[in-house]
């Protein structure tokens, strides 16, 4: 049960941006700005990194939505998605993205551990500043989400149909009107 009073049955974020709405046009411009805005990264790769750091932070709603949105993009490789939640050191994915979740998993648990060695080995593998930047973002953005999805005790859904849905959604459509 919610710590607020909130629509019945909506579950996660959805739920305290429908009763709030004064902040739900900023976060959900904020959520299209970072993960469909321009980008050297795609899509599929910022929505990875809002899923690895709503994972490390525990995040069931957030993590369950962004994985099936990451996967939905990410089509045929979709199984990049779990095996980065599964182990990061072994997930196929390129040296970029490595890196640059390594710079994220940092932020997520104090943006004072990213290094100039962590910068140095994303930039050796190809990310720019747009991209380093979008990461370390997202990561503090989603740990916001995260909070706020977790700090009100919002509802969470376990069926994976939900989610599957939600991330079709979010994938083809966006944010920027994804509540009303």
């Amino acid at each position: 049960m919610a710590h607020i009073k909130l629509p019945e049955g909506v579950p996660g974020i959805v739920g305290p941006m429908l009763a709030y709405p004064e902040t739900e046009r900023h976060l959900n411009g904020l959520a299209q700005a970072l993960l469909r805005g321009p980008s050297s990264l795609s899509p599929a790769e910022r929505e990875m990194i809002a899923t690895y750091v709503s994972s490390g932070n525990e995040c069931y709603f957030c993590t369950e939505s962004h994985a099936a949105t990451a996967r939905e993009l990410y089509g045929k490789e979709c199984q990049l998605v779990d095996a980065v939640l599964r182990d990061l050191v072994t997930a196929p994915v390129s040296d970029k993205m490595k890196a640059l979740l390594v710079i994220a998993g940092k932020v997520r648990r104090d943006g004072r551990l990213v290094t100039d060695a962590d910068v140095a080995e994303a930039r050796k593998h190809g990310a720019d500043d747009k991209a380093i930047h979008d990461t370390v973002l997202i990561a503090a953005a989603f740990c916001m989400f995260n909070r706020y999805v977790d700090g009100l005790a919002t509802w969470a859904p376990h069926d994976p149909k939900v989610y599957v849905e939600t991330g079709i959604k979010l994938a083809t459509k966006g944010y920027a009107n994804s509540i009303r």
